[in-house]
């Protein structure tokens, strides 16, 4: 069994989702949204989020993975599940459970961009700027955080703890 330390609470991570989804809504007020959910992280992020929005959106996913089963990324991109609606001429905010290399982000935008929609943003609920090796702008984040490998609210290590409601640091 890992040891797990407390990172977020959930009380904590309701109020902050809380005030994201309010800049979200209103700086796309008068605009139409897809929410890109990047799965299997993101989809307890996003739920709540979409819930906290005051517009209307249209919802999607993609399914993109570098990490496998490992705590780094491995650099390589595999995406396994492609968009299901048109996204051209829409507005996307590419949702993600956390920024680390930047390198799936990077891969995403540029498939994203391959169909013409108007504008491409990215919400995470973690920025973690460590290891970035990539450069990639979160136009939306819950938290910046330094470093950790961290675990729950759809975070996971090799597919365990998603199911936890709060994030954890996980000691190896």
């Amino acid at each position: 069994m890992h040891e797990l330390i407390p990172v977020f609470k959930k009380d904590v991570i309701n109020m902050k989702v809380a005030e994201v989804a309010r800049r979200i809504s209103a700086d796309y007020k008068d605009s139409e949204l897809v929410l890109v959910g990047v799965l299997k992280g993101a989809f307890v992020f996003m739920s709540d989020l979409m819930r906290c929005l005051t517009i209307p959106v249209e919802v999607d996913f993609v399914c993109a993975s570098s990490y496998g089963s490992d705590t780094s990324s491995s650099g390589k991109i595999k995406l396994t599940k492609e968009l299901d609606i048109d996204i051209k001429n829409k507005h996307i905010l590419v949702v993600e459970d956390i920024v680390d290399t930047g390198i799936t982000l990077s891969y995403l935008s540029n498939y994203l961009k391959s169909f013409s929609p108007k504008s491409i943003k990215i919400c995470a609920m973690l920025d973690k700027r460590e290891r970035r090796e990539v450069e990639i702008k979160t136009d939306y984040s819950c938290y910046v955080i330094e470093s950790g490998f961290l675990v729950g609210y759809g975070l996971d290590y090799a597919e365990k703890y998603r199911n936890l409601p709060e994030i954890y640091q996980l000691k190896l």
